[in-house]
């Protein structure tokens, strides 16, 4: 579906207009006993270009799927439209039950619930309170393309107690007319990963190429391989792939890379914020991370994995048999999510065995050998006036990573500017590679 992110507003007007009609409707049929059958008729959106009508036709979406939607968005585009359902119950002083609703913290106006969907939509009409709860299960559109959802309630209270509430994504494309893309919070901890390189600026060895390849093809070809019936019945959607190697050595660069040649945005889990010491935290913070990234194809990139994917262990103590059942949850989560999963280690073997067999590809980036080493030191060097300095036996003498040899760019980069006249000294680069050992306890 390409959708064409058009002025949504007059449309939204239009479906606003009609949602006050049936409120009226609605509480004019609840206080005057009036029984009408039908609800006045939703705006005809078959000519419409805007991105909502778009959604709206792409989706087949319904009457009660329409309002549903421009109930939970109106709060957002016109808060007052609910002020009517502030009236008391003479009888008994308090606000109407039928009406449901509940105020916020700072909103001063009236917050739908779904109590309150099912009171416009379907009135005393039991059969199409009953259709209204297919809106909200799983297989539902609006469920699967996190558009509106109902917010949790107490175990015992009614599920329509619960908020109706309109995602931000949703709220971002209609309202910015742009790509929603999430900021980091304690509900998202991730940030968006970027690179200005491109993959020329790159250099792989052959295998480590092929495989990065192999998951470009997956990317590349998804849609057409999930078509096919037959694969279907075996494949799941989404890929899961491991990089593991020393630090330094382009697990996060290529992930970036991946994302920036294939227009997917890249998230790099901020595992710090996702780890929690109480009993099921952890859980509930990574299920709000996949929930977010449901069917957006993002790549979900988890740096130092091993925090969270560690081998299992055996259950001595309480705090062992909730790590383990924190790590059987992760296993399920990572095999459900339908975009792409890369996790970063920097050694295989601390990996969960179940994950590894889980995974579509299995990455190894090793330290560069001596001809790569010598490769990067002259693209990293290019643009500089290098005078008597033998980059092959630099990359005899010392071996470093390629994002150590970076540091050291830096290095010689303060240098050079700090003389004004643009020439890197053979000293520079040796006085850099010798801070680069000190920091790892190596001598030369």
């Amino acid at each position: 579906m390409d959708l064409i992110l058009n002025e949504s507003l007059p449309t939204l007007a239009k479906e606003l207009g009609w949602l006050e009609e049936i409120i009226s409707f609605r509480l004019k049929d609840y206080f005057e006993q009036v029984v009408r059958d039908e609800l006045p008729l939703m705006p005809d959106l078959k000519k419409d270009d805007s991105y909502y009508a778009q959604f709206v036709r792409h989706y087949e979406l319904g009457e009660i799927d329409r309002l549903v939607m421009i109930i939970a968005l109106a709060p957002h585009l016109k808060p007052s439209i609910f002020d009517i359902f502030f009236t008391k119950n003479k009888q008994y002083d308090r606000y109407y039950a039928e009406f449901g609703g509940v105020k916020g913290e700072k909103h001063n106006g009236f917050l739908p619930t779904g109590e309150t969907a099912a009171f416009i939509i379907a009135g005393s009409d039991l059969i199409r309170r009953f259709e209204l709860y297919k809106c909200f299960e799983e297989e539902h559109v609006l469920a699967q393309q996190n558009i509106i959802s109902l917010g949790f309630t107490n175990d015992h209270e009614p599920i329509w107690s619960g908020e109706l509430i309109a995602s931000k994504e949703f709220l971002s494309n209609l309202t910015l007319n742009q790509p929603f893309k999430p900021r980091f919070s304690p509900i998202f901890p991730a940030k968006l990963l970027t690179t200005r390189l491109e993959w020329s600026d790159a250099i792989f060895e052959p295998k480590l190429l092929k495989d990065i390849n192999h998951i470009k093809a997956w990317i590349n070809n998804e849609r057409e391989i999930m078509r096919n019936t037959d694969l279907r019945k075996y494949l799941k959607m989404g890929y899961r792939a491991l990089f593991y190697g020393p630090p330094g050595t382009g697990k996060s660069m290529t992930a970036a890379l991946l994302g920036k040649s294939e227009n997917l945005d890249v998230y790099r889990v901020d595992l710090s914020s996702v780890v929690s010491k109480f009993i099921g935290e952890t859980e509930k913070n990574l299920a709000n991370i996949f929930k977010i990234a449901e069917n957006k194809r993002w790549i979900l990139f988890f740096d130092e994995a091993d925090a969270l994917f560690s081998k299992r262990m055996s259950t001595q103590s309480s705090n062992d048999m909730f790590a383990n059942q924190q790590v059987s949850y992760l296993l399920q989560r990572i095999e459900d999510f339908d975009g792409i999963a890369i996790l970063a280690s920097n050694f295989k073997e601390n990996i969960d065995d179940a994950f590894l067999r889980r995974f579509q590809s299995i990455v190894y980036f090793p330290k560069p050998d001596q001809s790569m080493m010598v490769k990067l030191w002259e693209k990293y060097f290019s643009m500089y006036n290098i005078e008597n300095i033998d980059f092959d036996d630099i990359a005899n003498n010392f071996e470093i990573s390629g994002g150590s040899m970076l540091n050291v760019l830096r290095h010689c980069a303060i240098q050079t500017a700090n003389r004004k006249n643009g020439k890197v000294l053979k000293k520079d680069i040796i006085d850099a590679i010798k801070k680069e050992y000190d920091k790892e306890g190596q001598t030369i």
